[in-house]
């Protein structure tokens, strides 16, 4: 089935023969780069990077607007490689979703991107990113999942596959996290998953994440060149390529613009990866709601039990209002209000201790 989504962030995503030179802003591609990556040479981190520069372009966003946000682990890192005029915090490990919260709750104005690792998400992080996720902070997160401890050469990450082997021989005992089931039961309304090599698919759901209008998880299996990206393993580059199997054809279309896209059941579509090869998806011929919370977690156990790569939206429903609403803060920015504001008086002070008697 063809999956549409309509959201707020004014943009043209219309199909083109070419990247135009300047987007709606009349501002070129360049001024989405950052540093030039120091990530090893066909590292499936620096494809998701390219696809943000992409996103971030077509739709037309301020780079002033963005708070990257991220961790640390080879992920974490990639966060300078692009949008390099946007404001940036590096965090300690397993911390970037509670400072996430704190960005948003300090600057609701600005557009929170985080980019993660499945160790820096899922192992010490967890307890962050779940809480993260049950307060609906607005953030477009990113996981870029490889399955193992890229920096500390190479050992298992908690999403690593119950099976996977690692270079050295060893293999793996224990069961996998999944991000994505975990994220729906704690009521995230946006959860997808792409593959680092699929640029179309992955560039359309970055850019449905960033307009997305509370947390928006994407998980995005990325193969680790040098660690995780041999016979035996799961999230290689071989193994993705013939395990992945599309939900659907995505289509992202901003609510300024009536446009939609259909696809008959059954059609096949070439993606043409990074590294001058392509893949073959072949849509599912069988009618998938991906806004149905029990199909959706339904789907993934069975994709863990098969084994399969599925990729594309797997979860988009309705979700609490972003916590600054919850918290019922000003309109303005907490960061941009005066003193005198922030500050209560002594009077009030002393009425606010009185209440606590």
């Amino acid at each position: 089935m063809s999956t549409t989504l309509a959201e707020s962030l004014p943009a043209s995503t219309a199909a083109t023969p070419k990247t135009p030179a300047v987007n709606r802003l009349n501002l070129p591609q360049t001024v989405y780069r950052g540093a030039t990556s120091t990530l090893c040479t066909g590292c499936g981190h620096d494809s998701i990077t390219h696809q943000i520069i992409k996103a971030a372009f077509e739709l037309g966003i301020e780079p002033h607007r963005v708070a990257k946000l991220s961790g640390i682990g080879c992920s974490s890192k990639t966060t300078a490689y692009f949008l390099g005029q946007s404001h940036g915090f590096n965090s300690v490990h397993g911390r970037m979703a509670a400072v996430a919260t704190g960005v948003s709750l300090a600057n609701r104005t600005l557009i929170n991107l985080g980019v993660s690792g499945d160790g820096d998400t899922a192992s010490i992080g967890l307890g962050q990113f779940l809480h993260m996720i049950r307060r609906n902070v607005p953030i477009c997160y990113i996981i870029e999942n490889n399955g193992v401890y890229g920096l500390t050469k190479g050992q298992f990450s908690a999403t690593a596959d119950n099976g996977s082997a690692l270079k050295k021989g060893d293999e793996n005992e224990m069961w996998p996290i999944d991000c994505c089931a975990l994220a729906i039961e704690m009521g995230c309304a946006f959860v997808a998953r792409s593959f680092s090599g699929d640029i179309k698919q992955l560039c359309t759901l970055i850019k449905a994440a960033l307009s997305h209008k509370g947390t928006a998880i994407l998980d995005v299996v990325s193969p680790c060149v040098t660690f995780n990206n041999h016979e035996g393993s799961t999230k290689s580059y071989k193994f993705a390529k013939e395990h992945e199997e599309a939900l659907h054809e995505i289509g992202f279309v901003p609510s300024h613009e009536p446009i939609t896209a259909d696809y008959a059941e059954g059609a096949t579509q070439q993606i043409d990866l990074s590294d001058g090869s392509h893949i073959i998806l072949k849509k599912l011929q069988r009618d998938y709601d991906p806004s149905n919370k029990t199909q959706a977690l339904k789907l993934l156990h069975e994709a863990k039990e098969r084994r399969l790569f599925l990729t594309g939206l797997i979860y988009h429903g309705k979700s609490l209002a972003p916590l600054a609403d919850q918290q019922h803060l000003v309109d303005e920015s907490l960061a941009t209000l005066p003193q005198s504001r922030l500050r209560p008086s002594p009077e009030v002070f002393a009425s606010i201790m009185e209440s606590y008697k």
